[in-house]
């Protein structure tokens, strides 16, 4: 949008429309679903002007009031599916990763969580008659897990016509079989993957809300962002946040940054897919003692609850936790030089 029709809200001249824009308050819609505690923080306006010009765009972008089932409906149906190239895994999760939602992927250390994340930043770039979702990948690393040569091993494990597939529509001349015309195409699919390191809890929080401005400029591109990865989402908070008396700080804070990645989701059509650590509950007698960490806050969160488990060799069981409208379930795949693959 234009920064010179944020000046048709009341309250809002020139200097307050360059404030907003510089702060990711792009369009009505952005600005109708901040809070004004958050606008004023971010933007330095007045919590009392920043209420008046929240309530004036949600009049102009027609946003928060009631809609009907059939129109919740229509909604849904551009929700995008990111398949696992996996047909068990992609049934349990009734087609596979949703657009609009935060999934959650957890398991102790090498289950292959971080592996989940790689192969996703491949999968979204694909056709979606290929299970793709035609769009790039925000990759947020909080733990140092990110690794272009895996990408490369990704790519190459793809099957021959998806790979020649994706060549054709990169104008990539050559067969799967050609290694300079593959080293062509890896090329290409890690340039849709935008990487950045979170180095703390705040700059997490901080590459968030980046990630949104991306998202934004990508949204009429060729290569629209229609995933966003954060391995792992926890890791910061919970050595940074020590003891029950910093708990409530960290919850807090932790709330903040999923509903930033909530919006994300939400303004761009985007999937949300985060990893998280586990502890083990001493309490539990019987059965799995694994829990993932982040409390109440990441359960209600997430759409989403995915647990992975170590199995025999390279297998990973693929346990469906929570969610809205799916039974829970189990799934099995590999773990593979090649990426994930069907048991």
């Amino acid at each position: 949008m234009p920064e010179d029709e944020l000046e048709d809200l009341p309250g809002v001249g020139p200097a307050t429309a360059d404030k907003l824009v510089e702060n990711g308050f792009e369009s009505y819609q952005s600005i109708a679903v901040a809070s004004p505690g958050e606008m004023s923080n971010t933007a330095d306006i007045g919590e009392s002007s920043a209420a008046d010009i929240i309530n004036a765009a949600r009049d102009a972008a027609d946003v928060g009031g009631f809609e009907t089932g059939a129109a919740v409906l229509e909604r849904r149906e551009e929700i995008g599916k990111l398949s696992w190239q996996i047909d068990e895994v992609d049934d349990l999760l009734g087609g596979g990763i949703e657009t609009q939602s935060i999934t959650e992927v957890y398991g102790e250390f090498g289950s292959g969580k971080s592996q989940v994340t790689h192969q996703m930043a491949v999968n979204v770039q694909l056709l979606p008659e290929n299970g793709g979702l035609d769009g790039g990948c925000i990759f947020v690393d909080t733990e140092d897990t990110f690794r272009p040569e895996r990408i490369d091993d990704m790519v190459r494990g793809l099957d021959d016509e998806i790979l020649a597939d994706e060549m054709e529509r990169r104008e990539i001349e050559g067969t799967p079989s050609d290694e300079e015309a593959m080293e062509e195409l890896i090329e290409a699919f890690l340039d849709q993957i935008h990487v950045a390191k979170a180095f703390n809890s705040n700059h997490q929080i901080l590459l968030a809300e980046k990630a949104k401005e991306l998202a934004g400029e990508h949204e009429e591109s060729e290569w629209p962002i229609r995933i966003v990865c954060v391995d792992s989402l926890t890791a910061h908070f919970r050595a940074e946040y020590v003891g029950r008396g910093e708990l409530a700080e960290r919850q807090q804070k932790l709330n903040k940054h999923l509903h930033d990645l909530m919006r994300i989701g939400d303004l761009f059509n985007t999937a949300i897919l985060v990893t998280n650590q586990v502890a083990s509950n001493p309490d539990s007698y019987f059965g799995d003692p694994t829990q993932a960490i982040g409390g109440n806050i990441l359960g209600h969160a997430s759409t989403f609850r995915i647990y992975l488990r170590k199995s025999k060799g390279d297998k990973r069981i693929v346990r469906l936790v929570d969610a809205p409208n799916l039974a829970d379930g189990e799934a099995v795949m590999r773990v593979q030089g090649e990426g994930l693959k069907p048991e």
